[in-house]
């Protein structure tokens, strides 16, 4: 099977994990729909470089009418959406009792309603075209918790138990749905971290140490080029019986 032709939808991808799995994918021969905030100019160069053809949207996925007009221009353009990355996250640290209400509700909007909504939209098309696949890039957060993360947890277990339930309504079909659940990623959230602890006087490269250490036993970071591997293997024959799955890329997070 090749994936030549085929159209990927990836959310919140003009940067970080997002773009490195559009960047495979298109390796790979995949047209890629691009969707985020900020300038896209970047990371339309990047994949147009890679010799297929991809367009971007800025849908806020929290709106359901932008998110439906995105896979509007999806089909316009394409005919479709073959492969679907929901991707798009945002976080927020603090007790719950301190939790603010509205940050609550834009973390479970974009995290796990959009996430549904993506499906949904997705779905249909996929069944007509007998072949679909559906990567939700959840977290170790959709597996263990973490103080002060109360909604993203939420969220992102939510995720995983909506990647469940698709993975067994698609079953005997050949769409797939499946999820990752990446450990630390070098994200600007992450450095920000990083940045917070060495402004204390601790050394960049000890501060990052620290932190990787503190949960990822490998003291390295996943990348979103991993990440980007094990999406294209799911889209490939090889990961065709991989249905419902929760994949930790962790470093060894969830092994302690």
């Amino acid at each position: 099977m090749t994936l030549n032709g085929k159209t990927a939808l990836v959310t919140g991808s003009t940067s970080g994990i997002g773009l490195g799995i559009a960047q495979v994918l298109a390796g790979a021969g995949v047209n890629i729909v691009l969707n985020g905030f900020g300038d896209p100019a970047p990371a339309l160069a990047e994949i147009t470089r890679l010799g297929v053809r991809v367009i971007h949207h800025p849908a806020d996925l929290s709106d359901v009418a932008q998110f439906e007009a995105l896979f509007a221009l999806a089909e316009r353009e394409f005919g479709g959406v073959d492969i679907l990355v929901n991707n798009a996250g945002i976080q927020h640290v603090a007790p719950v009792e301190q939790f603010p209400i509205e940050t609550w509700d834009k973390i479970i909007a974009l995290n796990l309603s959009a996430v549904f909504h993506g499906t949904r939209l997705a779905l249909p098309g996929m069944r007509t075209r007998n072949w679909g696949r559906i990567v939700n890039i959840a977290s170790v957060h959709g597996l263990v918790g973490s103080t002060g993360k109360a909604a993203y947890v939420a969220a992102k277990h939510g995720v995983v138990g909506l990647t469940k339930v698709v993975g067994l309504e698609t079953a005997t079909s050949n769409v797939t749905c499946n999820a990752i659940c990446p450990g630390w990623v070098l994200t600007p959230l992450v450095q920000k971290q990083i940045d917070d602890r060495a402004a204390s006087g601790v050394d960049p490269q000890q501060a990052q140490h620290d932190l990787l250490a503190e949960k990822q036993p490998s003291v390295a970071f996943v990348t979103p080029q991993h990440l980007g591997e094990l999406v294209l293997f799911l889209c490939s024959e090889a990961g065709s019986q991989v249905r419902g799955a929760a994949w930790n890329v962790d470093g060894g997070w969830l092994a302690q």
